[in-house]
């Protein structure tokens, strides 16, 4: 996996400094390039700077690596006070478990305690979860705690990108075996450990996992999500509010009145009138709308769109349980993860705060989109 992100990112390097030219050579010399690995916000260009300087570093002599570490020394000396308070749980340290029936019950009952998109009803619900051909179940732990996971994901095989979640919860389902399946759906992620809320574990924890799952099943040609929009509905809630939205033109403000009503849902002729206008509201939402660092609003679209994904499709009434529908009008994203263009994603989104999204989504806005980059085919 370093390797692949290494060569990634060592291309995104070397087509920057050529858009850079002559004055950017200051790069040359080892200090100078550990300013760059330090300064810079993405995790590919910062392996394949790291693999430069140990490779540059290997070519030294004994006085030019003296000179060497006594420039780190001068330059990079750690601040110990804020050493001795920094969190060591970062993504190095993590270790990649698959959860299967034969785990010891202690950690499935965890996995039970911690899920936290959709709830397991019960011990036959998890099993069906984590010991169906067609399902898999991986969790990523620490050393310095041996039986506690810290992050899992749910993982469904199946033959296409699903448009709902009820098909792959069902217990009515019929399963998929594994050698005809086409798609990964990573349909639950939950982080395990509210202390470590605002702890960052790096940005390719799910292209680990694509990696685990396309080993065991080589033929695997899609990966996605099915994921929740937890911000969506409170967010619509305002701009419905506003006079002069800019979001909502006066016709959507009016179809959207339907969604005050008891059970609208329910009605054929009145979701219908509804979804047009609330996916045009949705498509807005994950392009157009920014929190105070210049990031989308939305936690979820933060957490994927740093790990690399890309916003490929909107779907409608995809979860009609309760707690979504009051979160998000039933809404629900498929973010796509290409192994062909993670790095440049997550390059994008880490630099410029850049969204890339299908142009399935990006038609669905009527002016054109700030800060959008559009989905390479």
């Amino acid at each position: 996996m370093l390797q692949s992100i290494a060569e990634r990112g060592r291309a995104l390097i070397d087509r920057t400094r050529d858009r850079r030219g002559v004055a950017e050579q200051r790069s040359a010399n080892l200090a100078q390039l550990c300013e760059d690995l330090l300064s810079g916000r993405g995790e590919a260009s910062g392996v394949a700077l790291a693999r430069e300087i140990l490779s540059r570093y290997g070519e030294l002599k004994t006085g030019p690596r003296i000179a060497f570490f006594e420039a780190l020394a001068s330059r990079f000396g750690p601040d110990r006070n804020r050493l001795s308070t920094a969190s060591w749980f970062n993504r190095g340290f993590l270790l990649l478990r698959s959860i299967d029936w034969s785990t010891p019950a202690n950690l499935l009952e965890k996995i039970i305690r911690y899920e936290a998109v959709h709830t397991i009803r019960d011990w036959n619900d998890l099993r069906a979860r984590i010991d169906s051909p067609d399902r898999r179940c991986y969790a990523f732990f620490h050393p310095a705690l041996v039986d506690e996971p810290l992050i899992f994901v749910e993982v469904a095989l199946t033959r296409g990108i699903p448009a709902a979640i009820d098909p792959i919860l069902s217990a009515k389902r019929e399963p998929v075996e594994p050698e005809r399946a086409t798609t990964a759906v990573f349909y639950s992620i939950s982080n395990c450990q509210r202390g470590l809320a605002g702890v960052s574990f790096g940005h390719f924890l799910i292209k680990q996992v694509v990696e685990e799952v396309s080993r065991e099943i080589p033929r695997l040609a899609t990966f996605v999500t099915l994921s929740p929009t937890p911000n969506f509905t409170e967010w619509l809630k305002r701009e419905r509010a506003k006079e002069g939205s800019v979001a909502l033109s006066a016709e959507d403000r009016t179809a959207l009145a339907a969604l005050d009503r008891p059970d609208w849902w329910r009605d054929e002729a009145t979701a219908e009138t509804v979804r047009e206008p609330l996916l045009r509201a949705a498509a807005w939402y994950y392009l157009r709308v920014h929190g105070a660092r210049g990031t989308p609003f939305d936690s979820v679209a933060r957490f994927h769109l740093g790990n690399g994904a890309r916003l490929e499709r909107l779907n409608f009434l995809a979860d009609t349980s309760e707690r979504a529908l009051q979160q998000s009008h039933g809404l629900m994203v498929n973010y796509l993860y290409d192994l062909e263009h993670i790095e440049r994603n997550h390059e994008a989104y880490a630099q410029q705060h850049a969204i890339v999204a299908s142009g399935a989504v990006t038609r669905l806005v009527r002016a054109p989109t700030r800060d959008v980059v559009p989905a390479a085919e």
